[in-house]
């Protein structure tokens, strides 16, 4: 499961506000380092941080301190800081823990201003953070404890073990085997880190301050991270947000995606929203991309790298975002309510099989692959041999074998006429030299004339291909064109990226608190008048204790109605309602067998409404301990937990995205009219969605609200059960 912090707000000390939280250079680029913990034995951490630190003395004065002398490279060991020429910016720890709090104190007396601690900072998490509150209030930062370090490969800074090859990928990490792992990955796809950053327990430097630093670094162009504990999850939202903005595309991997652990929850609320959800509807509202596996994170960096060099990206749907969601730098985005066509792909094949597959890969997952146009048509087939399919997929039909220059001329036909945003190539290109050596010089000078097409027309040429590392690939990659070994892979990678253009969800405006509402046991009686207070219709109700109160109540309410008892999480699986009691016999009957069965001491009795072609939503708001409120709405009533067919967003919410959130439901055709049923009221649904979410964020003593069923039809919406968790 992702795992969070409850005590982030005391992990940052006062003095951290005078340490400056955007401003990290010296973190990046010091003018000077101390590696604390050089060794000249290749199997110690020290000595990888004290090689990779001197591989920048070109760029900045580098000292090696080890109390007990050496020398690495004929430079010295020096045997403290205190023995140190000048004051180091940046200190390195490499040294056990019970050594590391002295050794900080000896830094931030000689002047130091950033310190990466290696190994742990202490015995537990209090020690480390007393470490924390003691840098932060000598005006410097921290980075880790217990972290793999951090290397710049614009400004030649490499204080880490393992290899960082030199890219635009900005990475940010708090697994240091994985950014090994996605360093090879884009290693092989002759790409690299322009950054990376171990995270380490986050005591001072969190996921937020790193990201804000690749967001501001020109040579970062995609941000990359894996994390597990968010801690200021608000925060980090507004990173990814303001990435998007910066037209930094974020791709992100968490854990989470199975609930293998389970959690018992007190409301269908808590059982229907995980932190992986919450993780997604961030993502999604801020404009960044959530991937499953390392795979897919280095795969879709090579597609975006690969389009971010065609020039003026196309746009869709409004100025300043391009078909595959990198928007053009100084160009606003559009507003949410624009609704941009999906990315239009044409496929060419040399072969009828790998086309078409490649062509349902894409469609299954999201892409539109359309037949062409007349003038498409004209224009490929002009390039092919008679008989050869000219629709889309478009195949060959053995034209490459006659003539590699068909390749590039049928790109250029289909790019011409404007009826694709990207090509897909799959099949043999790439791997005709090594059948034939002859054929290499040619290979790749087609190669390059694929690339200068797509440069032309701005556009994305995808290529997939059965071949590995040969000549005419090599000159692919050198021009950006993306190159991937499976299809899937190119799929996931162009779906991906077509994702990256939904603009982010406009967040709601501040509204002044209210006066503030006991919300006395999270029970239905004191939920419901919360909520009403905040404009949720309820229908007419009394609660009672016994069933002479309960009669009459009914003789005021009038019949038929329904019978609740209260306390109880799940009242229909507790046998604690029930519905449509037309007379007080049946009334009084109903009591009876309910109070036997549940003991509950009070009920509601409730006027019945069933209004035609309604349909029931379940609502609630969870209290995420890194997100904060957490708004929930999906397909209602005993069925909720089965559907499971939910959508979430931060809370509180807008009209608007509360409408986007409900159309985004599987079952949304019960709500804008199935089968000849009127549309539900979504104005009001909307409105009682965005009230539910507004209560639920004002009240944090409250860790799950819930309605369910919320009633919504065409004539509006009104809430029948409804109850809370208190924190």
């Amino acid at each position: 499961m992702v795992q969070v912090t409850a005590d982030q707000s005391c992990e940052k000390a006062a003095g951290a506000e005078s340490a400056g939280r955007a401003g990290l250079d010296v973190l990046f680029d010091p003018r000077s380092v101390a590696v604390v913990g050089a060794s000249a034995n290749p199997e110690k951490w020290g000595y990888w941080l004290a090689s990779g630190a001197l591989d920048g003395q070109q760029h900045r004065a580098v000292h090696l301190v080890n109390r007990r002398g050496g020398a690495l490279r004929g430079v010295p060991f020096l045997p403290g800081l205190d023995a140190l020429p000048t004051a180091p910016e940046h200190v390195v720890v490499a040294v056990p823990p019970p050594q590391v709090r002295p050794l900080v104190e000896q830094g931030l007396a000689a002047g130091a201003r950033c310190f990466t601690v290696i190994t742990s900072g202490g015995t537990g998490a209090a020690e480390e953070r007393e470490l924390a509150s003691l840098v932060t209030a000598g005006g410097a930062r921290l980075l880790g404890p217990n972290c793999m370090g951090v290397v710049d490969t614009t400004s030649g800074l490499r204080l880490s073990w393992g290899d960082f090859p030199a890219g635009a990928v900005g990475l940010v990490s708090q697994s240091g085997n994985l950014a090994l792992e996605i360093g090879r990955l884009l290693a092989r796809a002759g790409q690299g880190f322009s950054r990376f950053v171990s995270l380490g327990n986050q005591r001072d430097i969190d996921a937020a301050d790193a990201l804000d630093a690749l967001i501001a670094h020109p040579p970062t162009r995609i941000v990359a991270a894996y994390v597990e504990d968010f801690r200021d999850g608000r925060r980090l939202a507004r990173t990814l947000a303001a990435a998007h903005a910066a037209g930094k595309p974020v791709l992100l991997l968490t854990v989470g995606r199975s609930e293998a652990s389970g959690r018992a929850a007190a409301s269908h609320t808590g059982a229907l929203v995980s932190t992986r959800a919450t993780v997604e509807a961030v993502c999604r509202d801020a404009g960044a991309l959530l991937l499953d596996t390392a795979g897919e994170l280095v795969d879709t960096a090579m597609c975006l790298l690969g389009g971010a060099q065609l020039g003026e990206a196309l746009e869709v749907g409004a100025p300043g975002v391009s078909a595959l969601g990198v928007g053009t730098p100084g160009v606003s985005a559009p507003s949410p309510a624009v609704s941009p066509r999906p990315l239009l792909v044409a496929v060419v094949g040399d072969s009828g099989g790998q086309g078409a597959l490649a062509a349902d890969a894409l469609a299954a997952r999201g892409l539109a692959v359309p037949g062409l146009s007349a003038d498409a048509v004209r224009a490929v087939a002009a390039e092919l041999p008679p008989g050869a399919a000219c629709g889309n997929p478009v195949d060959l039909a053995g034209a490459g074998e006659a003539d590699l220059g068909s390749y590039a001329r049928v790109v250029r036909a289909l790019l011409a006429t404007g009826d694709a945003d990207a090509v897909v190539l799959t099949g043999y290109f790439g791997d005709y030299a090594t059948a034939n050596p002859a054929q290499a010089d040619r290979e790749c000078e087609i190669a390059r004339e694929l690339a200068a097409v797509a440069r032309e027309f701005g556009r994305r040429l995808i290529v997939h291909t059965m071949a590995r590392d040969t000549p005419a690939l090599a000159v692919l990659r050198a021009h950006a064109v993306p190159v991937y070994e499976r299809i899937e892979e190119a799929a996931v990678a162009l779906a991906g990226a077509a994702r990256l253009h939904t603009p982010p969800a406009a967040p709601p405006e501040p509204e002044p608190a209210g006066a503030p509402f006991a919300v006395g046991d999270g029970g239905y009686e004191s939920v419901r008048d919360l909520l009403a207070s905040y404009g949720l219709g309820f229908p007419a109700a009394e609660f009672v204790r016994d069933a002479d109160g309960a009669a009459a109540a009914a003789h005021r309410t009038g019949y038929p109605l329904a019978l609740k008892a209260m306390g109880l999480a799940h009242k229909t699986e507790a046998g604690g309602v029930a519905l449509g009691l037309a007379d007080e016999d049946g009334l009084r009957a109903a009591f009876a067998r309910m109070r036997a069965r549940t003991g509950a001491e009070r009920y509601a009795v409730e006027a019945m409404v069933s209004p035609p072609y309604a349909v029931e939503l379940i609502v609630g708001v969870r209290r995420d301990p890194a997100f904060g409120p957490v708004a929930m709405v999906g397909i209602g009533g005993v069925t909720a937990e089965l559907l499971a067919d939910t959508a979430v967003a931060l809370a509180p919410l807008t009209p608007e995205r509360a409408r986007a959130l409900l159309l985004s439901l599987r079952h949304a055709p019960l709500l804008t009219g199935w089968r000849g049923a009127p549309p539900v009221h979504l104005d009001a649904a909307a409105a009682a969605l965005c009230a539910v979410a507004r209560a639920g964020a004002d009240h944090p003593e409250l860790s799950e609200l819930e309605v369910n069923p919320l009633l919504v039809h065409p004539g509006g919406a009104i809430a029948l059960d409804a109850h809370g968790v208190l924190a």
